[in-house]
């Protein structure tokens, strides 16, 4: 029988085998995460302190939007948004819309809880701000959502947008506090009008009444990255019409996104401009998966399409939809 003092040896000897074995197999996991991760999450997602160096994540865009450096500094005011109520025209302090109707110049936006916001009106959002939803799981929701308009360095991360709602002409209070009247809105989760270095990142969108993002009249230097689209007709547009020969500049690209379930077309679809569509993932769709007319010019590169069991397995078209005329599509290799 071997002695009380070997048995103990022996036990700790298991013991510190099993715990480097442990250790070793967590180090493996997470190199494996790591290796899984893409170029803008390793940026951020690698510190673990991030909650406290919020700012870092404007460093990590990559694409047309570049690097968000006018977004950070000694200079950025921190909002928190602790109350999820909304009134177009006399916001309460607390609120989303308060934020950007009276605070000028560089602001942070970060949200106390998880909670559930219902806008009103469209959500106009200022120049110089970026809207964090790190840490929360905060849905605008069944209401207007968000208008990017005459907007420069804006960063929307982290949301979730869904079951946007047509809304009728109306006054709203605007950027600076200023008492606008807004056109009617289709439904869109994302509008962006003539607006540049606009950074869409890590947001999940569905069910809208017309689009998930519009890009037009002139908006340029957009970085659409690391979304979620589904359950969604029309999915992207990235032009403002046949007629609007000032998107021949835009510039857009759209990277590590997955699209679907049930996504059916338009992911998008370009009119005039360039669009660099890069490391997507294509879970089936219902017509098309990359449209374009009017003499676009898109580079689809290194993405993942996964054709529909049925129906149509078109992944790149350049025919017109309904009531608009057809043109040629370039694609440069």
């Amino acid at each position: 029988m071997p002695s009380r003092a070997m048995q103990g040896i022996t036990l700790c000897l298991i013991r510190a085998i099993s715990i480097a074995i442990l250790l070793s197999s967590g180090r493996v996991e997470a190199r494996r995460t790591i290796d899984n991760m893409n170029v803008i999450d390793k940026c951020w997602r690698m510190n673990p302190d991030w909650r406290r160096n919020r700012q870092q994540l404007a460093t990590c865009a990559v694409g047309f939007a570049g690097q968000m450096f006018n977004n950070i500094g000694d200079d950025v005011i921190n909002y928190k948004v602790t109350d999820p109520s909304d009134d177009p025209l006399s916001p309460r302090p607390g609120t989303l819309r308060h934020a950007m109707t009276s605070i000028t110049g560089k602001i942070w936006i970060t949200f106390k809880r998880h909670m559930n916001i219902t806008l009103s009106k469209p959500l106009l959002v200022s120049s110089l701000t970026t809207i964090d939803a790190r840490g929360a799981n905060v849905h605008i929701a069944n209401g207007g959502c968000l208008l990017i308009k005459k907007a420069i360095n804006v960063i929307i991360h982290g949301l979730y947008i869904h079951d946007c709602k047509p809304q009728e002409p109306g006054p709203v209070k605007g950027p600076g506090g200023e008492i606008m009247h807004l056109g009617p809105t289709d439904g869109d989760a994302i509008r962006i009008v003539s607006s540049s270095r606009i950074w869409i990142d890590h947001n999940t969108m569905y069910d809208s009444e017309d689009g998930l993002i519009d890009v037009t009249r002139g908006s340029t230097d957009i970085t659409i990255s690391n979304n979620w689209f589904r359950f969604q007709d029309k999915v992207m547009l990235l032009g403002h019409d046949d007629g609007f020969r000032r998107d021949k500049d835009m510039r857009v690209t759209v990277a590590f996104n997955h699209f679907g379930p049930n996504c059916v077309q338009r992911m998008p679809r370009i009119r005039f401009g360039y669009a660099h569509v890069v490391n997507n993932l294509y879970l089936g769709w219902g017509i098309y998966a990359i449209g374009g007319s009017m003499n676009p010019s898109i580079k689809s590169q290194a993405n993942l399409f996964i054709a529909p069991k049925g129906g149509n397995k078109e992944r790149m078209c350049s025919r017109m939809e309904p009531r608009s005329r057809q043109r040629s599509m370039r694609v440069p290799q």
